[in-house]
């Protein structure tokens, strides 16, 4: 049992490398030039609401550290990541601007969406831990961890889902309970009406 034990600890110390060698080539692999823009449906699962909160628009990365979240329905919005600031902008009001710093999960979202769009697997390694994991008929799966304690105590993980070099679908997991889960690219536009939890997850994973 001991030798079993040791031999399979071998194995996966062995791995390990190879495992992080294959996530950073899927990540580099998803690199686009910037300006990047994906067409995006995010649902959010709060514990203080019966139902998803649903809304949709484009991401975009711009290069470098900013990113453009706009938001065309239900209700127009836009928001910007540039130079450690946040601005949102909505019809009819003045813009609102506060530090990074004050959103972590802006700033989540700011480190996985660049590396990610950047094919930048080192930013992402500084910011994450990762696992990969993937099936026969080529769907991923890259769990990333924030390595800041502080963040992590608002986010605790961020799952995203994809296949080939697309990514489809991006989970934040956060530390309260509450859930957003992000369909991108072609896959945006398959938002249910009512979806489940369940329901995403098995969108994320179709062909």
């Amino acid at each position: 049992m001991f030798l079993c034990g040791l031999m399979l600890s071998l194995c996966a110390n062995a791995s390990a490398p190879e495992e992080a060698a294959t996530a950073r080539e899927l990540v580099t692999s998803l690199g686009r030039p910037a300006p990047a823009r994906t067409p995006f449906a995010e649902a959010r699962f709060m514990k203080m609401l019966d139902q998803p909160l649903i809304v949709s628009g484009q991401l975009a990365w711009l290069g470098d550290d900013r990113l453009e979240r706009r938001v065309e329905h239900p209700n127009p919005e836009l928001s910007t990541i540039a130079d450690g600031e946040v601005t949102q902008q909505r019809e009819g009001r003045e813009p609102r601007r506060f530090s990074l710093a004050r959103a972590p999960q802006l700033q989540i979202l700011l480190d996985s969406f660049v590396a990610l769009l950047g094919g930048d697997s080192r930013r992402l390694e500084q910011a994450f831990t990762i696992q990969h994991s993937a099936d026969t008929a080529g769907h991923w799966t890259l769990t990333l961890t924030p390595r800041d304690a502080k963040l992590a105590r608002t986010v605790s993980r961020i799952e995203i889902d994809g296949r080939g070099n697309q990514p489809r679908c991006m989970r934040m997991q956060e530390a309260d309970g509450d859930v957003a889960v992000d369909l991108l690219g072609d896959l945006a536009a398959k938002m249910p009406a009512t979806p489940t939890r369940d329901a995403l997850a098995t969108l994320c994973l179709s062909d």
